[in-house]
């Protein structure tokens, strides 16, 4: 499986942005279910974000990384794939 993410180094703290569906982050319980898997492979705490049919972003995940990635312009985060086994 390939997924779009990030890993972002930022004020003395490392995490993960993987980005998923719309559905994904608008279900508490998926999005949950969906962090808890990508940690595991990230080594890190892992933020999801989707975007609606405008391109604004939506985050979930640790509060204190949602409020710090609501602030960051979608292009100046470092993009990337990621194959996952």
């Amino acid at each position: 499986m390939r997924v779009q993410g990030a890993l972002i180094r930022e004020q003395g703290q490392t995490f993960a942005v993987v980005v998923v569906k719309p559905y994904v982050v608008r279900n508490r319980t998926t999005a949950a279910d969906a962090v808890r898997s990508f940690e595991p492979i990230f080594r890190v705490p892992v933020v999801l974000m989707a975007q609606d049919g405008r391109g604004t972003p939506t985050y979930y995940g640790r509060p204190d990384i949602v409020r710090f990635m609501a602030e960051v312009p979608l292009r100046a985060i470092p993009w990337r794939h990621y194959t996952i086994n």
